[in-house]
């Protein structure tokens, strides 16, 4: 069951929670599989999952348009799919093969489509940040209303480089929306162990940036918060800052045996499971009955089930690929076979 996206973005309606429920519940399944997958190590090397943290994706999609830039951290399945990366594209990129998103040369950390406007996966902690305002000047030198949505984990928030970015995307008013996505914890640190200050959103305050915080397991919430912030970046008012409160119930990576918190603390939180409450939403709107979700379902699972054959059967990259897509000049002199 697919809906149509709704072209009124401001209002919330049966095909915008129908819609968030088949992403939210493809991107949980994706990941899911992608965490098997790699203990039976038919993927390899980095693998951060973004489970518990989709209701940031479903939200910030609805309430944008297909044009806006987006550019992440790390943790990047998931916001590369809600931009419409598919899940075949994904899971071969993952497997390291030519059919993936960036032909097997990306891996888990760095998805790109600049068909879908997805501008990275970026590994460096931070290095998105001037990156993302970098793409919104050059939407507002080319004179375009596209605004940029700027992803980071908490831990970039100490990187010198978003305070210079902020500075500089408040004088210049560039549309851009900095998003941290704070999940708790920067790979094993907790927040309360890096900052005095446990309401981040208000170091945008000290630049006069419009800052605040929105709970990141409700992509109603979500939806609504990037919604009114991409409408004044688009009146050219410039940029916001949003501190997007979530959690991630699996490590920081699948390498992150998570012994920096309680299993106590997880279970608390999985109370909260955006997924499971998005669908409950469903059945308490009569938005859908038991039966059209599970056939909704059923068809994700087939989906991705279908993706992980794709990627088994791709091919990997030649040999000689490690000459390619380095230069826009096709016949640059210093490249040699």
């Amino acid at each position: 069951m697919t809906t149509e996206v709704a072209t009124d973005r401001s209002k919330i309606t049966k095909e915008t929670y129908l819609n968030w429920y088949e992403l939210m519940y493809r991107m949980r399944r994706f990941e899911e599989k992608a965490g098997q997958l790699y203990g039976q190590q038919k993927i390899r090397g980095f693998c951060h999952l973004y489970i518990g943290q989709e209701a940031i994706a479903a939200g910030a999609i609805s309430a944008t348009r297909q044009e806006d830039p987006i550019i992440t951290a790390y943790r990047d399945h998931g916001l590369a799919i809600a931009k419409g990366i598919t899940c075949n594209e994904a899971m071969a990129e993952l497997f390291g093969k030519v059919t993936g998103c960036t032909k097997g040369k990306g891996g888990s950390m760095h998805f790109f489509s600049k068909e879908h406007h997805f501008y990275g996966g970026h590994g460096i902690v931070g290095a998105q940040i001037p990156l993302g305002a970098g793409i919104a000047f050059a939407d507002k030198y080319k004179g375009n209303d596209n605004v940029t949505l700027c992803f980071f984990g908490d831990g970039a928030v100490r990187q010198g480089a978003l305070h210079e970015t902020f500075n500089m995307a408040m004088l210049w008013k560039l549309p851009v929306i900095f998003i941290v996505e704070n999940n708790g914890y920067a790979m094993g640190t907790s927040v309360q162990r890096t900052t005095n200050m446990m309401d981040i959103y208000k170091i945008g305050l000290a630049y006069d940036m419009p800052s605040y915080p929105v709970d990141g397991m409700d992509p109603e919430s979500v939806h609504n918060a990037i919604y009114e912030a991409a409408e004044k970046a688009r009146l050219g008012e410039g940029p916001t800052f949003l501190e997007i409160r979530t959690y991630r119930y699996k490590g920081h990576s699948m390498s992150d045996p998570q012994k920096y918190r309680t299993k106590e603390e997880v279970e608390e939180y999985k109370m909260r499971d955006p997924v499971e409450v998005t669908r409950q939403r469903l059945l308490d709107k009569k938005y859908a009955n038991e039966k059209e979700i599970e056939e909704m379902e059923a068809a994700i699972e087939e989906e991705i089930k279908a993706c992980v054959e794709f990627a088994e059967q791709s091919p990997y990259p030649d040999d000689a690929a490690v000459y390619e897509d380095i230069y826009m000049q096709q016949d640059y002199p210093f490249i040699t076979d």
